[in-house]
């Protein structure tokens, strides 16, 4: 693949006391991640030396750079976003982290609405201590969606073709059911649908709906909430007429009857994403579908407690470079299929 043909991925540092630098570092020792992308990191040249050090990488070399002239397609590029040394406490939540975890993902999605990065994986951040004036937002998720425009869906998947999506996101329990809404459900699965053609290259994609009730309500016996408002969203959603549901959640998973669908639509974030990091966790990757880019991350979070001792799996950030790579191929082939306007973000390449 030639230079001009490599897709540039934009990778933000998360937080610098978390399990992100760590797993980022070993999945760019890789020989052929250079082959198949320019990996963009956000960081800085002394925290970068700082986590070399401490796992033993001294032979990782990569090309720092203070603006996109100095890209380096042959080597990891290392964005300088901070000059000044920052105290790194391993394994510790702490405002420093969350500083430089907003200061790094603030650069990339720069990059990434400039144009001068193709996509975005983000390494974890810690929701608490990243809270700031430039950042009141309870995720990644709901920060880009205000950031790059559109209108974001959480979608986990996996390469061997699980995908599960969810209606609410990180929302309170106790909240749920006056967020959910037909119309709401009903513009899930079309977002849904519509992302299974354009970033996953499915032509006719089969969903299933899970019910929000317990067993779906249990034909009224446990609310009428899946006859009033889950079986009209399927009814009212514009997919071709390939949505099913809705289904017991609990059986849904455990009988295996995923495995007979594209997809899966969950009604909130712990019904879809337990089973989904039950099923595949540390291989799984964290999709926001409808966003006018791409952005990826891994399935799992700072995991303060496995840092600096050389054990934790870096499969789901590599898994994400991946995703984010194919997705965004996906995305130049659709909009050369439909010449659509819409195609989210791509940066035209010169053939």
């Amino acid at each position: 693949m030639s230079d001009n043909q490599k897709i540039i991925i934009g990778i933000s540092q998360g937080d610098i006391n978390g399990i992100g630098l760590e797993l980022i570092l070993k999945t760019l020792t890789e020989p052929g991640i250079v082959e198949i992308c320019t990996p963009v990191l956000f960081s800085s040249q002394k925290t970068v030396s700082y986590y070399k050090k401490v796992l033993g990488m001294e032979d990782f070399n990569f090309n720092p750079m203070r603006d996109f002239t100095q890209l380096n397609h042959k080597k990891v590029n290392v964005f300088v976003c901070y000059e000044e040394e920052v105290a790194i406490e391993m394994g510790k939540s702490t405002d420093v982290g969350g500083k430089y975890a907003l200061i790094s993902l603030t650069k990339a999605t720069e990059a990434l609405k400039q144009n001068q990065i193709n996509a975005l994986v983000t390494a974890p951040i810690n929701k608490s201590n990243i809270q700031s004036e430039g950042f009141k937002f309870v995720g990644h998720t709901e920060y880009l969606g205000e950031q790059l425009g559109g209108d974001p869906l959480m979608l986990l998947c996996t390469d061997n073709g699980l995908r599960v999506a969810v209606v609410t996101g990180h929302v309170p329990v106790k909240e749920i059911t006056s967020k959910i809404t037909t119309d709401l459900i009903a513009k899930k699965i079309t977002q849904l649908h519509d992302s299974l053609k354009k970033d996953f290259g499915i032509r006719k994609p089969k969903i299933a709906v899970l019910g929000l009730n317990p067993h779906a309500s249990d034909n009224g016996a446990i609310g009428n909430e899946d006859m009033d408002m889950v079986t009209p969203a399927i009814q009212k959603a514009n997919t071709n007429g390939l949505v099913y549901g809705p289904y017991a959640a609990d059986g849904f998973f455990g009988s295996g009857t995923y495995k007979q669908f594209d997809a899966v639509l969950a009604m909130y974030h712990d019904q879809g994403l337990i089973p989904f990091k039950t099923l595949s966790f540390n291989e799984g990757v964290n999709f926001t579908a409808g966003l006018n880019a791409v952005r990826t991350s891994p399935d799992h979070g700072t995991a303060y407690d496995l840092v600096g001792k050389n054990i934790a799996s870096e499969q789901s950030l590599k898994k994400a470079i991946y995703a984010a790579i194919d997705i965004y191929k996906n995305r130049m082939l659709y909009a050369e299929i439909t010449e659509s306007p819409l195609a989210f973000g791509v940066i035209k390449k010169e053939r």
